[in-house]
């Protein structure tokens, strides 16, 4: 993926060093090692955190301190690389609010180790990258990009299609489309609120896919094999996948995120389309 070239983001904050403290649930209650990993990644890449953080925090939801963290001033590839991304889908979605006559508020990314405070909850690494509506943020430790290549998903644009993802999760939320969402949870049983779930793990797949689309047109970020590298990533963090690497059995009532192949399906719609439109995971 050509991404050194590509504006990088003032919205990246840097928590790493700081300790996340706090409680939490140890990683060795829930059977340790992959086995607890996997099971936490089915409820990863947020469009609905409270579970992960149920099980991590007790469920304190306690809010963060307030402050807004340190700008990032690091210089290796991975913290560049994150801020050229997140600098690209602010490009991109700026843009596309623009054509539709709305303005784009960016997230801010926060880059934490360890742990971590959200306005969501207390959360570890072994949840995942996640976005916390209740302050606008996406919250990543670049460890996880070791993780996912381990599960199958290697190479720049498949950890490129992580941040996408849940930036979408933010447009979700500019949209309204999460407060929708939520309130129809509410109204639901379990079955149709997984349902609801599922769609809008997928349609924030889909918008990375459209945010690739427009960087791909806008700066030719796409290389040999770059699609092929996030299809991979979408098939490794399938539900059904995960559920059969941490030896369970496939229970797609359970999904929260989808199986692999409707994963795989939805980022290649954006991919191929551009077009927030063609994302309709709802219908």
């Amino acid at each position: 993926m050509r991404w050194r070239d590509l504006r990088r983001s003032e919205n990246v904050r840097d928590e790493r060093g700081m300790g996340g403290g706090g409680g939490g649930l140890p990683i060795g209650k829930m059977g340790g090692g992959l086995g607890a990993v996997a099971l936490l990644f089915v409820a990863y890449l947020v469009g609905g955190p409270d579970a992960v953080m149920q099980l991590l925090s007790g469920g304190d939801g306690a809010a963060p301190s307030g402050q807004e963290g340190a700008p990032l001033t690091a210089t290796d590839d991975t913290s560049q690389f994150v801020a050229a991304i997140l600098g690209s889908t602010e490009d991109v979605w700026g843009a596309v609010f623009a054509q539709r006559g709305a303005r784009y508020q960016p997230p801010l990314l926060e880059l934490f180790d360890g742990a971590v405070q959200s306005a969501c909850g207390y959360a570890t690494t072994a949840a995942g990258p996640f976005y916390c509506p209740g302050d606008h943020r996406v919250y990543l430790d670049t460890s996880f990009f070791r993780d996912l290549a381990r599960l199958g998903g290697p190479g720049d644009f498949a950890a490129a299609y992580v941040i996408g993802h849940e930036v979408g999760h933010h447009v979700q939320t500019l949209l309204g489309t999460s407060d929708k969402v939520r309130a129809a949870q509410q109204r639901g049983n379990e079955a149709a609120g997984n349902r609801l779930q599922v769609a809008m793990e997928l349609q924030a797949d889909c918008f990375a896919g459209v945010w690739a689309y427009h960087a791909n047109q806008q700066n030719r970020v796409l290389e040999p094999g770059d699609v092929d590298e996030g299809l991979a990533a979408a098939e490794a963090i399938g539900d059904d996948r995960l559920q059969r690497n941490a030896g369970r059995r496939v229970t797609p009532d359970s999904f929260t995120h989808g199986s692999s192949a409707q994963r795989q399906q939805w980022l290649k719609a954006g991919l191929m389309t551009g077009d927030p439109a063609a994302c309709d995971t709802f219908r």
